[in-house]
């Protein structure tokens, strides 16, 4: 499974580097504030909501922890798309939130 850091992620959301984030976090866990930008889809609809993503972009995954973002991540690699899962969540994140 391909990972990123979180360092890695802020600067390239920092710079001209395009990140799609999809965060697979509960709502009341996005409630409390999530990475400008992230699309929200909780863990247990990402199968049913596949659909709505593009298999020729890059999608890089996060959670509270990395645990399952890296679920997420092996789901869907394991129909096609290119994913990287961003190891230490939510928990490690020093950028904004909104």
């Amino acid at each position: 499974m391909k990972e990123t850091t979180t360092v890695a992620v802020e600067a390239m959301l920092k710079g001209s580097g395009t990140v799609h984030l999809i965060d697979v976090r509960e709502t009341d866990e996005v409630k409390e504030g999530k990475i400008p930008g992230a699309m929200h889809i909780p863990l247990g609809l990402l199968e049913f909501r596949m659909h709505e993503l593009d298999k020729e972009m890059e999608y890089t995954m996060v959670c509270r922890s990395g645990g399952r973002s890296g679920k997420a991540t092996q789901l869907l690699a394991s129909h096609g798309f290119k994913v990287v899962n961003m190891a230490g969540g939510m928990l490690a994140w020093q950028g904004p939130i909104e």
